[in-house]
């Protein structure tokens, strides 16, 4: 079978498990609207905030600064990108770009997600291994019904993926040896970090993640493990 003595599962959330780009643009586009910004396109938008995401936990990867949750991160990058789409943060009040920030809390799941990590919890320990912070999958979780048996991921073990540490603190936390834990992923260089640590992997791609002109993680760079269109194919080759 394929993944023999695999235990737990783990999923790269963002992108993977929820579409986050027509999340963030749907509560964009009121708000944009509301400050003067209503000819800016949502989703440009929500790319131009999602831009701000890797340099952001850079700076606490590279260890010029220290652990600081996603939420945080998230919230820092809003105001940093507000003047792009002509908006003073300043003008606008703290609760409302609090709320904005949650839109991240209510990304909706890829319509296979739910079903299939359904169907994957039969055998499987399932759990997320994100850069998102624990109340925030929490939260997501909570609003769309998927089915984690835990919580993990960066704030968990303290370590922003693609470090090592994020991935080999996880497997300890489970107690568990590295290839005994698979990460479902939709994008290669994830995948080929976890494989560096010893964690088995399989490719799922998600081509619009970044819209209908995507260009990146349409394939697998490498020969993953498994190579599935989607969570439901994942249950099929895994005999659930």
């Amino acid at each position: 079978m394929p993944l023999d003595g695999v235990r737990a599962l783990v999923f790269d959330v963002f992108g993977t498990v929820v579409d986050w780009r027509s999340g963030v643009a749907r509560e964009a586009e009121p708000f944009l609207k509301r400050h003067g910004a209503g000819t800016a396109i949502p989703t440009a938008f929500a790319d131009a905030w999602r831009r701000r995401y890797s340099p952001a936990m850079e700076e606490v990867r590279s260890g010029r600064r220290p652990f600081t949750r996603l939420d945080v991160l998230h919230r820092e990058n809003l105001e940093a990108v507000l003047p792009e789409f002509g908006i003073d943060p300043a003008s606008v009040p703290a609760s409302e770009l609090d709320e904005l920030n949650l839109a991240w809390h209510r990304l909706e799941p890829w319509p296979d997600a739910v079903a299939g990590l359904t169907r994957l919890k039969a055998r499987y320990i399932i759990a997320p291994l994100s850069n998102g912070n624990i109340v925030l999958m929490l939260n997501m979780a909570k609003r769309s019904r998927i089915p984690w048996d835990a919580i993990l991921g960066a704030e968990v073990v303290r370590a922003y993926k693609p470090m090592p540490e994020a991935y080999l603190r996880t497997a300890d936390v489970l107690a568990m040896k590295p290839d005994e834990i698979c990460l479902v992923a939709a994008h290669n260089g994830d995948l080929a970090a976890a494989r560096a640590c010893g964690l088995r992997t399989a490719f799922v791609p998600r081509p619009t993640e970044h819209g209908l002109a995507q260009t990146t993680d349409l394939h697998p760079d490498q020969a993953w493990d498994l190579v599935i269109s989607d969570f439901i194919e994942l249950a099929e080759r895994l005999q659930l």
